[in-house]
């Protein structure tokens, strides 16, 4: 046991100071570039679901968040808004980053949920007749300290910092998990773990996106990294790992709930179905 914590304990170590480098990075991505993300994806009209799955990818922390937003007051539409929730990548990118994936599978992964996203949006838009209530404005870095999901503006490098220590929590936790998986069944049986089987493990996988954390992805790409999932698995969980989207679309848009849960189940079951089909081609990152 006492060595599972200390192996779990250096992996997370050695994580930190890449983890820290590519919040940065991604802070100053975000400081730089939010507020003309929200203008574009505002504007963009029809071709809303292209400019959500685009910018979807771009990791700035609430971007998912800030969209519901936008959707509760009527300034994008549904096929945009589920667009943005399937290409975000939540905490996936700096978590396969400071593994050292390869920047390529790091790009299929990142062109795959953006091609997702897209398709899913514009056929949620062709799909969706939603109400026309105007939900209320939410202010997201309130809501970030009320859910103390660690993007609450401090000044980047300080941002940076607690958001890596935020983060490093999770994933020592997570490395334990593991851990004692691979301790109890041994490595070689982590394939035949559930998460491996077809259909039923882009199921479960899809459902741990749904959890508004950053967790979840975190969660996700570990398993992932350690051959624990099948690529169709891991692209459903991580088409619904939205962050705090969903959180948020159900807090700002309270006067029609009828139309989050359409979202919420139109999200799961694209993001589902999407992972069951990747694993049936003849394909693989």
């Amino acid at each position: 046991m006492l060595d599972i914590i200390l192996d779990a304990a250096l992996d997370t170590l050695k994580l930190l100071p890449f983890l820290y480098l590519t919040y940065l990075i991604l802070e100053f991505i975000e400081e730089k570039a939010e507020a003309g993300s929200l203008k574009l994806v505002r504007q963009s009209g029809v071709w809303g679901p292209l400019a959500g799955s685009a910018l979807g990818i771009i990791p700035q922390c609430g971007f998912s968040a800030s969209a519901s937003n936008l959707f509760a007051q009527r300034l994008i539409s549904a096929g945009t808004l589920i667009a943005v929730f399937l290409s975000t990548s939540d905490e996936m990118l700096p978590i396969m980053i400071s593994n050292a994936v390869s920047p390529v599978i790091i790009g299929k992964i990142l062109a795959l949920k953006l091609l997702c996203g897209l398709a899913a949006g514009i056929a949620a838009d062709k799909l969706f007749r939603l109400c026309r209530h105007e939900g209320e404005k939410i202010d997201l870095h309130e809501l970030c300290e009320e859910e103390n999901c660690g993007c609450e503006k401090h000044g980047i490098f300080l941002s940076a910092l607690l958001h890596t220590l935020q983060i490093a929590v999770f994933v020592l936790l997570i490395n334990l998990v593991l851990g004692l998986i691979l301790h109890f069944i041994g490595e070689d049986n982590l394939s035949s773990l559930i998460l491996n089987k077809p259909v039923v493990g882009p199921v479960l996988s899809g459902l741990v996106g749904l959890i508004p954390n950053c967790a979840a992805s975190i969660l996700i790409t570990k398993l992932f990294l350690e051959g624990a999932m099948t690529d169709g698995s891991m692209l459903a969980g991580l088409l619904t790992s939205s962050g705090l989207g969903l959180l948020v679309l159900f807090r700002v848009n309270r006067r029609a709930m009828k139309d989050n849960m359409k979202i919420l189940l139109y999200v799961l079951f694209s993001s589902v179905l999407l992972g069951i089909l990747f694993d049936l081609l003849p394909v693989s990152l």
